[in-house]
Parts: C-alpha cells; sequence; structure tokens
C-alpha cells in the first residue's frame, strides 16, 4: 500500500480570480475560499473536486483570521477546477468600502417601495435581499 504524500508544500495553493464586468477585481493565491452559494456557503481547499456553482448575496472570505479578505458578492457564478477558483460576479465590493448607515437606509427603502405586480414584488424582494446581505458583510457577521 502506498503511502499519501501531499503533492505540495506551500500554505497557498489555491488561485483565486474575482472577475466583473467591468473589472478583474482581484487575483490572488491561498489555502481557503468561502463563498455564498444561491443554497448556502462553499468552503474550498486545495485539491477540491472540479464543480460549477450558481452564486448567491453574501460574503467572499479569502483566507484565515486575522488575514482574511472579505468582499460583497452580488451574485454570479463560480467554478473550480485545478486549484483555481475564478468567481464571476456583477459587483465584488471590499467590505471595508461598504457603508452600514448607507446600507440601511438602502435596505428601509426598499422594504418601504410599494409593489403591485410580481415584476415589482421580484424586484423590490431582489433588493431587501442585497441590501441585508451588503449589511451582513459589512457588520462583519456571517
Amino acid at each position: 500500500m502506498a503511502d499519501h504524500h501531499p503533492t505540495s508544500t506551500l500554505a497557498a495553493d489555491l488561485r483565486v480570480v474575482v472577475v466583473t464586468p467591468e473589472q478583474t477585481v482581484l487575483e490572488t493565491t491561498t489555502d481557503f475560499v468561502a463563498l455564498p452559494l444561491y443554497d448556502g456557503e462553499l468552503g474550498v481547499a486545495p485539491g477540491h473536486a472540479p464543480m460549477i456553482g450558481r452564486l448567491g448575496y453574501g460574503e467572499l472570505r479569502i483566507g484565515h483570521e486575522p488575514n482574511v479578505q472579505r468582499y460583497y458578492i452580488d451574485g454570479g457564478f463560480v467554478q473550480v477546477s485545478d486549484n483555481v477558483v475564478s468567481v464571476l460576479s456583477n459587483r465584488a465590493i471590499p467590505a471595508a468600502r461598504l457603508d452600514a448607515t448607507a446600507i440601511e437606509a438602502s435596505l428601509q427603502a426598499a422594504v418601504a417601495q410599494p409593489a403591485a405586480g410580481e415584476d415589482q414584488m421580484a424586484r423590490r424582494d431582489r433588493a431587501v435581499a442585497q441590501s441585508r446581505a451588503q449589511l451582513q458583510v459589512a457588520r462583519g457577521s456571517k
């Protein structure tokens, strides 16, 4: 029986690329990534099986405390393949740039917005979900 040995001794084995329609927001290496999937959270470490997933609104965490990089991700898709995590999102905002006071005001405005039809209700619900997710990231909660 053969002994199992890691193929690499480097701590940062994952390459992470975060792209929005306007720009490449981030390109870095790390040993762990946590992503907000549409139906839960996904953790990715080196050697993760190839996959494609639908992203939800929430926090992207890269690395471990105390040096974790945090971003608000506004939906999109993630692909994991050959130790590369590719994040394609409408928006990727560093958590430090989020203003909790302004987000709370946006959330209150979205909640108060009247909605007469299905389209208006869907837009309002999306705005509320996005604001709540941004507020959680801004406040550092999970």
